[in-house]
């Protein structure tokens, strides 16, 4: 999970909440918010950091609208979130927002204070988790970020990043620190408005594993 910085607002939701009886469902510029959302969120899920596009996404309200109506055209409630296997057949498990539903979650990638960045970590086999124990239970029981498919997504970007790192040196040679540094930056910036799929995991396996270098 990647925190997001909120932009400003569309000019169509802001003019459509001063409205008479707005709410979400009759705010008919919908587009206008998802280009938006990701053009903040640099084209990826706000939970599992998947690619996402304006026709392959959901509006999250990260609280629900039944139970917080007065947030339902509130712009930091909202985000952008994959599918998360939305409509595919049973079999697949249902992760990320389709998963969570309208359950409430103390985890909050908008959260200033309290940077997800810091909260959740990710094991070398592709696996989230956090030393948290209630955002745990969010991440494995409401979101269900530990798919298999998610899984070994991640652990696949671990593995390449191995590679393109070794390929430099060689495996009997330390990884340079300048090519680390380099990788970070690249996981770390966007390229034409968009962050590379599941880039928070590059950038915490490469932090952890060189700490005292960067430091």
């Amino acid at each position: 999970m990647k925190h997001i910085n909120k932009g400003k607002e569309p000019a169509s939701l802001l003019a459509h909440r001063k409205k008479i009886h707005a709410d979400y469902d009759n705010y008919v510029e919908k587009d206008d918010l998802r280009d938006s959302l990701l053009e903040e969120q640099g084209h990826i899920c706000c939970y599992c950091m998947q690619r996402i596009s304006i026709n392959q996404m959901k509006i999250e309200h990260r609280k629900s609208q039944s139970q917080y109506p007065e947030l339902q055209l509130n712009y930091c409630n909202l985000l952008g979130a994959c599918k998360g296997n939305d409509g595919e057949p049973k079999h697949l498990p249902r992760h990320c927002d389709t998963s969570k539903g309208e359950q409430e979650i103390t985890i909050n990638p908008v959260d200033k204070l309290k940077n997800c960045e810091k909260l959740i970590k990710y094991r070398n086999n592709g696996r989230i988790y956090s030393d948290d124990p209630v955002i745990d239970k969010e991440l494995n029981k409401i979101m269900i970020l530990n798919t298999q498919t998610l899984v070994n997504n991640r652990e696949a970007i671990i593995d390449q990043i191995k590679e393109d790192i070794t390929r430099i040196k060689g495996k009997t040679a330390a990884w340079p620190i300048s090519e680390v540094k380099k990788k970070i930056q690249q996981y770390e910036s966007q390229t034409d408005g968009k962050y590379k799929p599941y880039c928070q995991v590059v950038v915490y396996f490469l932090k952890k594993r060189f700490a005292k270098e960067l430091a």
